[in-house]
């Protein structure tokens, strides 16, 4: 049932991100010994897209549970959630390679930058740090491969609604939202209703 909730908090019809986006990757999972750090490594991959507020401040989030950190999967994400014409932030990852036909697209060389990640897009670091917090005190760190996308979902309708003044508004939103949402099935919840890892959303 739970997972049913989560399908009603993805709106069909939410506006796509705009301004200026920071754009990242984090991973999911235990740690192995001696194992691969970074992009190699054998944990969940996830990508989050954040929206910057200047002078200070974060907008709204969008994340997705994708199978590699390819060009092939980063770039459909970024077209979908994104608004065309929007100032996108990455690091030189060739995975995101080919956005400024869309976008303003402004890279950080982190090999060539005095700055570590975390500082020169302290946005998306901030709320990968915010997700890992709250699996780990909401759900004990303990998550399926196969419903990562969900938890992505309801840890989104939380952070973009952060600010209402009023927790039963938003209880009514998500009861409005599932009275509007089609019959849900186990099977459509596995990797998310709208989205399978590594796939675009049709």
């Amino acid at each position: 049932m739970l997972h049913r909730f989560r399908v009603a908090m993805v709106r069909p019809t939410r506006e796509p991100l705009s301004g200026e986006i920071e754009v990242d990757e984090t991973l999911m999972g235990g740690v192995d010994e001696g194992g691969k750090r970074g992009r190699g490594a054998n944990k969940e991959i996830i990508v989050i897209a954040l929206e910057i507020k200047r002078p200070r401040g974060y907008g709204r989030v969008r994340m997705r549970h994708i199978s590699d950190a390819s060009a092939e999967n980063l770039v459909p994400f970024i077209r979908e959630v994104i608004a065309p014409g929007s100032i996108v932030c990455t690091d030189g990852w060739r995975g995101y390679s080919g956005l400024s036909k869309d976008y303003d697209h402004r890279q950080t060389i982190l090999s060539s930058s005095d700055d570590p990640a975390h500082v020169a897009m302290p946005g998306v670091h901030q709320i990968a740090s915010l997700l890992k917090r709250w699996l780990l005190g909401t759900h004990q760190g303990a998550f399926s491969v196969e419903h990562l996308q969900s938890y992505l979902e309801e840890f989104t309708f939380r952070f973009n609604r952060r600010t209402s003044s009023s927790r039963g508004q938003l209880f009514r939103r998500l009861l409005e939202q599932a009275v509007a949402t089609n019959p849900v099935t186990q099977a459509d919840v596995i990797h998310g209703y709208h989205q399978k890892p590594g796939k675009q959303t049709k």
